[in-house]
């Protein structure tokens, strides 16, 4: 899949590579070619205009030819001329016939005859085309012609035509030349810009096969796996979303196998102690008067394994999305008390002072009284479990326009500061609370929190360390 990738982006990158130098090859060609046959059309119209004013000012009629002062001379001069610019000059009589040639061509002879169609338009007005000129070559040639003119008695009178031609070959030889370098220029920026697209595309997939590499490796059960971060674009961004994914996945990993853990030790020793002393009461090991005594613990060990399962079943329905409200209008402020007082004997054992129950007054909300009776338990129970000897424990409960507040302090060892963040995670058991609270999941506050934003509000916690801790809900009234 990787391999394919890459070899996909280095198949795309290359392609346009070529399909740019295609297009720029083309255009170049056709450019140039149209430049160069605009460049050579000038060039032949300008020598013939030259060759014709020359016999203009130096020819005289003899009645069918045109015969130049000196022929040898004019005979040197249109050769030099033809030979300057790689061209065939020849020059002909009214009737066609040709009377003097610079003999560049061998199709060209002294006394050919041009055909009339040639004839016609050549007699007319100076002209270019690129043709057989009728026949008169054997391949095509680009041929300018320009009338002779004289001038008698105020009259202008044609005797004549010269004839410049360059064979069709010598642009299509240039152009063929133009194209070959080109050829060659391109093939070399080719492999260039090749070995440039493969090594680009090669480090850009890699850092999506090592994220690939520690996917796998994830999935056989290896999350120590990382990727390097080694910049800070979009790749870069991604290796370090991964990389965060990698460590949540990491913290969720060992959460979870702490929670299989205590899930099977919590099953299991409860029920291990329930079934010894159900046992005892059975086969008359434990005696009647202390049966009553064996059925209290059983009870307890009843009421914690209820207690646990309620919590993995809240979970559960967190987890799966199934936890709804079932809204309707309560008095928050007896839901606290009356938690309060289920906890009265603990409290009295402990000999803890609760303070602001005078104060409080009723204050009415709509919400899930079971779920937030849940809440309220959750968060006494945490604080009578962590509550010093001797201590305390202040509640408050008090509205604004917009929300009712419930705060729950209580005195003792508190919660350190860099723990404060976590302590709503599932399964975060801090580790104080690991010597007093040895029974706990580290669900609670996380279903605590969890049922308060389904209300559409929210949790925080404040605390000094060795002082005392503090927790703080709201939710709309």
């Amino acid at each position: 899949m990787q391999k394919t990738l890459f070899k996909k982006q280095l198949a795309i990158g290359l392609l346009i590579v070529l399909v740019s130098f295609l297009i720029l090859g083309i255009t170049l060609l056709f450019f140039i070619s149209r430049y160069w046959e605009g460049e050579k059309e000038s060039l032949l119209l300008e020598n013939a205009n030259e060759v014709s004013n020359l016999c203009q000012s130096s020819s005289i009629q003899n009645g069918v030819s045109i015969s130049p002062k000196d022929p040898k001379l004019f005979q040197t001069v249109i050769t030099a001329m033809a030979k300057s610019i790689g061209a065939d000059i020849f020059l002909a009589d009214k009737d066609g016939i040709v009377e003097i040639s610079s003999g560049q061509n061998s199709d060209v002879k002294t006394g050919s005859a041009l055909p009339k169609l040639i004839l016609t338009s050549a007699l007319s007005k100076a002209n270019i085309e690129d043709s057989t000129l009728g026949g008169f070559y054997k391949s095509n040639y680009y041929t300018a012609s320009v009338p002779i003119t004289i001038t008698e008695n105020g009259q202008q009178s044609v005797y004549g035509i010269v004839f410049v031609s360059m064979a069709h070959n010598d642009i299509y030889n240039f152009t063929t030349r133009v194209m070959t370098i080109f050829i060659l220029a391109a093939i070399m920026t080719f492999v260039i810009v090749s070995g440039l697209v493969w090594y680009f595309s090669f480090s850009l997939v890699r850092p999506l096969r090592q994220i690939a590499k520690a996917a796998k490796s994830f999935g056989s059960g290896d999350f120590e796996v990382r990727v390097p971060v080694k910049s800070k674009d979009e790749i870069g961004q991604l290796s370090e979303a991964f990389n965060n994914m990698a460590d949540s996945l990491t913290q969720s990993e060992s959460a979870r196998r702490s929670f299989i853990a205590n899930v099977s030790h919590e099953l299991k020793t409860p029920m291990t102690t329930i079934s010894g002393f159900i046992d005892g009461i059975l086969d008359g090991t434990i005696e009647k008067d202390k049966q009553s005594f064996y059925l209290k613990l059983v009870s307890e060990e009843i009421k914690r394994l209820s207690r646990l399962v309620t919590s993995m079943l809240a979970l559960s329905r967190i987890d799966n999305g199934e936890l709804r409200l079932n809204k309707q209008r309560f008095d928050l402020t007896e839901t606290l008390i009356n938690t309060l007082i289920t906890f009265e004997q603990k409290i009295e054992e402990r000999h803890l002072k609760i303070f602001g129950l005078d104060d409080m007054e009723s204050l009415f909300v709509n919400g899930d009284s079971d779920l937030m009776h849940q809440v309220i338990y959750n968060l006494v129970e945490n604080a009578v479990k962590f509550t010093n000897e001797n201590g305390y424990i202040k509640v408050k409960a008090y509205k604004t326009n917009e929300a009712v507040f419930v705060e729950i302090q209580n005195s003792g060892e508190g919660i350190l500061p860099e723990e404060l963040s976590f302590i709503f995670d599932k399964f975060y058991k801090t580790d104080k609370s690991r010597s007093r609270d040895k029974y706990g999941m580290g669900l609670g506050l996380y279903i605590v929190r969890t049922i308060i934003r389904l209300h559409g509000g929210n949790i925080y916690a404040e605390s000094v360390a060795g002082e005392h801790c503090k927790f703080t809900f709201w939710i709309p009234n």
